[in-house]
């Protein structure tokens, strides 16, 4: 066993790891552990831009309303304040430190998405943000003195002394030694699930190691109920889901069905660009009502030049399948996306395990309520990474750690068991804890799944049978609390309780071995 010391530890290479690390830095050493390579992550595959409140008809009200709108009355009023006021100096800094923004003239293109009422969405290279702003930030990070970087390890556990966060477990994979690292401070930006899913648009790294952690550490975590599914990921037989950036509709492509017809003009007065809650809704039943598996995007009456040049990635990746984006319809089916619930945290990305901080996906910060809004999720990784970068990188340290001596091992002969339980439990959330879901579901989907979690209850150190408890402790708290919150709203959707109701204008609070709570929203 290895011991390393450092100032601040980061668990993940997304956009807001590595925001949380370089802050971090200016104030200590820094260590980033990352389960593959720095540039795996739902930030690097991210197709869509950052939405910013910086074009000349633009204010920061109109951003803020578009989003608490979108967020269907659950999103927190301070933290909303904080990510657009905060968001556009953010991307204003960007600006000026020449991250390259697609621009025309010299000036900066705005794109438009659903839920928002103006162009504020900054792209680079037409559709790959994400990419071009990760890479963007990598160079920052890989030239940095005081940041350390650990690929391919994954962290088995957190140090956790009276309530206070001391330091991180952790195996490297390939030559599977057993590293402490002691930290003053542990930021833990380790992304989404959706791979808990059958069909998702996330990378195979986004399994909620994070949020297991955050649950086994007992701290709070809050709406997990609420997971997005992308509306419009390609849909092709024995392929992964691919996803179509929301911009494409925003350049004015059409949802049709089988028939041809555009259904969501009848839907929302935004018809495609309304909210995804709305969309993935819409589509779902458009699907159920003809049998298919899928309705098409489609782009013919569009200028094709336009349309290659803009969203370039998404035209070769179509090209690959035999698809052309200008001409042909696109099969369309909704994915799961973006989790929207997370390890709760005050504005400086602070749990309720002090020194133990969350930031981007993962967190739970208040800003997307029960329905984020399009692009205002690289936004929150800038903002809330800076934020608990900088407070996590100044707490003083503490001279003595205690720690355990137990050794974590990855048995290979247990890689096919993993692999079993995690697609069971995939198809038993996909059947049942989805898009759609209803209290027979969800009851069925628990006890299904607490079976399989019943199975390995004494399997403490070993890595791949940790994972499918990890998985499946993931899977219970999003079941759990879309079965106590009887209603739909956002993108919890009850068959059995179709409206909004008063009485669940709160978020649910868990946390192990507690029942739920709900929990006011800050007004």
């Amino acid at each position: 066993m290895q011991v390393f010391e450092f100032d601040t530890v980061v668990i993940g290479s997304g956009l807001a790891g590595l925001t949380s690390a370089l802050y971090a830095s200016q104030y200590g050493k820094v260590a980033i552990i990352t389960k593959s390579g720095l540039d795996i992550s739902n930030s690097y595959n991210a197709q869509g831009g950052i939405a910013a409140a910086i074009g000349d008809n633009d204010t920061i009200k109109s951003h803020m309303d578009d989003s608490m709108i979108a967020g269907r009355g659950l999103c927190d009023k301070d933290a909303m304040q904080v990510l657009v006021n905060e968001g556009r100096k953010c991307v204003s800094d960007l600006i000026k430190m020449k991250m390259p923004f697609d621009k025309i003239d010299g000036k900066v293109t705005l794109g438009l998405e659903g839920g928002h009422s103006k162009r504020r969405i900054l792209h680079a290279e037409g559709d790959a943000t994400g990419k071009v702003l990760t890479r963007f930030m990598l160079e920052r990070i890989l030239n940095n003195n005081n940041i350390s970087a650990y690929e391919n390890t994954t962290v088995v556990d957190l140090i956790i002394n009276d309530n206070v966060c001391n330091g991180v477990k952790a195996l490297e994979f390939r030559s599977q030694k057993n590293i402490i690292f002691k930290a003053n401070a542990v930021v833990i930006a380790t992304g989404g699930l959706a791979r808990i899913y059958t069909r998702t648009t996330n990378p195979h790294t986004a399994t909620g190691d994070g949020y297991a952690l955050g649950f086994h550490a007992r701290v709070q975590l809050s709406d997990m109920e609420f997971v997005q599914f992308h509306p419009t990921a390609l849909h092709l037989a024995d392929k992964d889901a691919f996803l179509i950036s929301e911009a494409v509709r925003g350049e004015g492509a059409h949802l049709i069905n089988e028939k041809g017809e555009r259904f969501m003009v009848s839907k929302h007065e935004l018809a495609e660009l309304a909210p995804r809650d709305v969309v993935a809704f819409a589509i779902f039943k458009e699907i159920q009502k003809s049998k298919a598996e899928h309705v098409f995007l489609n782009l013919r009456h569009l200028d094709s030049e336009k349309i290659k040049k803009r969203f370039s990635h998404i035209y070769g990746k179509l090209k690959e399948f035999g698809l052309d984006l200008t001409r042909d319809n696109i099969p369309v089916a909704p994915a799961a996306h973006y989790t929207i619930g997370g390890i709760k945290t005050d504005l400086h990305g602070q749990t309720s395990v002090k020194n133990l901080f969350a930031a981007g996906e993962v967190a739970s910060t208040g800003v997307m309520g029960a329905n984020r809004i399009a692009s205002n999720s690289l936004l929150e990784c800038l903002v809330f990474g800076k934020r608990a970068g900088i407070v996590a990188g100044s707490i003083q340290p503490k001279k003595d750690i205690d720690f355990d001596n137990e050794i974590y091992r990855l048995d290979t002969e247990n890689e096919m068991v993993f692999l079993d339980r995690k697609n069971k439990i995939a198809k038993i959330m996909n059947n049942y804890v989805g898009i759609v879901r209803n209290k027979k579901g969800l009851v069925y989907a628990i006890n299904e799944i607490q079976k399989i979690r019943d199975e390995f209850t004494e399997c403490m150190i070993e890595y791949n049978l940790c994972k499918i408890k990890n998985n499946a402790d993931v899977c219970l708290l999003i079941a759990r609390a879309a079965l106590a919150r009887e209603e739909s709203r956002g993108s919890q959707i009850r068959e059995d309780f179709r409206e909004e109701s008063a009485d669940y204008k709160f978020h649910s609070i868990q946390q192990k071995e507690k029942n739920i709570q709900f929990e006011p929203i800050r007004k």
